[in-house]
Order: structure tokens, then sequence, then C-alpha cells
């Protein structure tokens, strides 16, 4: 009797066996899916923490090199955010992303786009801040229409030079010790005409007279003899579009200047490319070869 109802029983057993194994089954997929669910997410942050540490280190490398060019420097200052701190902000921002809805998130993925697109914009600005050509340079032709001595330097010459604009610009220069009056007055010349205005001696000062120097003499730069005032005086391979006005804190002049020189030909260069009115010319030193160009 006893063994009739434990076979009665048996199919119960099997049954309950059955629907346990299908539970675990279920529950298995079920882990399985969330895995691959997280899986996914921890990917997705992974990504995000390292899109949002390279606009942090942009931005960083940003205000170290304003930080140089403010203080003279070449080296780089600045302070770095702990890489823990950056990695925590990071979690809780995304984690915070993730319970948005998708829509939420596709405008998210839009403007981190846009984000990236800034970062190489800005990156490619850095990049010409730190390696300036002398496009850069607004250099022009002007003719030098009148030259008196500085009221309160000896060393020094007040010029007025026309750039072809309304009016011409008061120019200061040191040529007193190199070259008289009268050997200035209607010559053509090279200036440097974005530069802010500076007072020398009580005398503001508009351009600057680009002259050829050795350690003897100084003198200025000549344009070719076809040249008009206001042209402007180009390179081969350096394209780019001057500035409106030099930023004084960033030396541009100062960081190219080691680079103009006048070669064996006594022709002004930049890295051996010459100063050229195109169309008309180049410009030279009349005396000075292999010299400097100050």
């Amino acid at each position: 009797m006893r063994f009739e109802k434990e076979e009665n029983r048996c199919p119960l057993r099997r049954s309950k066996d059955e629907r346990v194994l299908q539970a675990s089954v279920r529950e298995e997929k079920k882990l399985l899916v969330e895995n691959s669910k997280l899986k996914k997410d921890i990917d997705d942050l992974k990504k995000l923490l390292h899109d949002t540490q390279k606009r942090k280190a942009v931005k960083l490398h940003q205000e170290r090199v304003l930080t140089a060019t403010i203080a003279s420097k070449t080296a780089l200052l600045g302070e770095t955010t702990p890489l823990s701190q950056t990695a925590q902000s990071t979690r809780s921002e995304t984690s915070s992303a993730h319970t948005r809805h998708d829509g939420r998130r596709r405008r998210e993925r839009r403007g981190l786009d846009a984000a990236h697109l800034n970062s190489s914009e800005s990156a490619c600005a850095l990049m010409r801040e730190q390696k300036p050509d002398v496009s850069r340079l607004d250099l022009r032709v002007g003719r030098i229409l009148d030259v008196r001595k500085h009221p309160d330097s000896v060393s020094l010459y007040v010029q007025e030079v026309e750039l072809g604009e309304p009016a011409p610009r008061t120019v200061v220069s040191g040529l007193t010790n190199h070259m008289p009056p009268e050997q200035l007055v209607g010559r053509l010349v090279v200036l440097l005409c974005n530069v802010r205005p500076v007072k020398v001696r009580g005398v503001q000062s508009q351009a600057r007279l680009l002259c050829a120097v050795n350690q003897e003499i100084m003198e200025p730069l000549t344009p070719p003899t076809a040249a008009q005032p206001g042209d402007r005086i180009t390179f081969q391979n350096y394209p780019g579009e001057p500035e409106k006005e030099l930023n004084p804190k960033q030396r541009i002049w100062e960081r190219l200047q080691p680079d103009l020189c006048t070669d064996a030909k006594g022709v002004a260069t930049y890295k051996g490319v010459a100063f050229e009115v195109r169309g008309k010319g180049l410009c030279r030193a009349p005396s000075i070869s292999n010299g400097g160009i100050k």
C-alpha cells in the first residue's frame, strides 16, 4: 500500500522538478541578457569617459599655453585635475544620462559630436598659435614722405610713411647713426603694419620699419622698383592671411624674427623663402648679405 502511494507521487515530483529546471533556464537566459546589456553600458561609459578626458586635456593644454605666453616663458604651466575626480564626475553624468529616454540620449550624442568638432577646431587654433609662421605678419610696401629727428632722442628718426591709406603713418626708427635723412625721403621701404601702436619716447609709432643688419651697419629693406605703397609682401608656401593686429602677449614677431635674414645675394627671406611683391619682384638689402632682419 505504501509502495503504491509513492509511485503515485513520482509524477508530481517529476513535474515539479521540470518546472524548477525551466525556471532556472529562464532565469539564466534573463541573466545573460542583463549581463550583455550591462557590458554594453560599461563600454559606453568607458567611451564617454575617454572622450571627456580628451576634451579636458585639450582645454587644460590651452590654459597652459595661455599662461606661458603671458609670462613670456616657453614652459607650459597649469594645474591638472585628478583622474579619479574626473572619472567619478563622468560616471555620475553618464549614469544619469542612461536613465533618460532614447530620444534624449540621441540628442546628447549629437551634442557630443558637436563638442568633438569644436575640440578639433580648438586644437587647430591652438596648433596655429604654438607654431606661427610669417603669413601672420602684415608686411607692406611704404614710401617715406618726411623724416625728422625725434625731439627727445638723438638716435631716433620720426618718419611719415605713405602706405596707400587715407593718411600716412608715423613710424619711429633708429637709423640716425646709419643714414642721413635725405637718403630716406622718397625711398620705398618694407613695414610691419599689424603691430599695436606704441609710444616711443613720447611719439606714437604706428608701424615697424624692417631693416637688414650686420655687426657694422643697418639699412632699410628695399622693395622692387615697380612696387607701389600699399602692395602686400607675400611668401611662397605660406598662403595664410595676416592677423588684423598682433597680440603682444603672444610675441609673434619675436618668435619669427630668428628665421628672418638676408641670403648670400642680399634677398630678404623667411626660412629660405623670399620676401616677394607678387608679379613685381623680390625685396632686398642694398649692401648686406647673410645678415639679420629687425
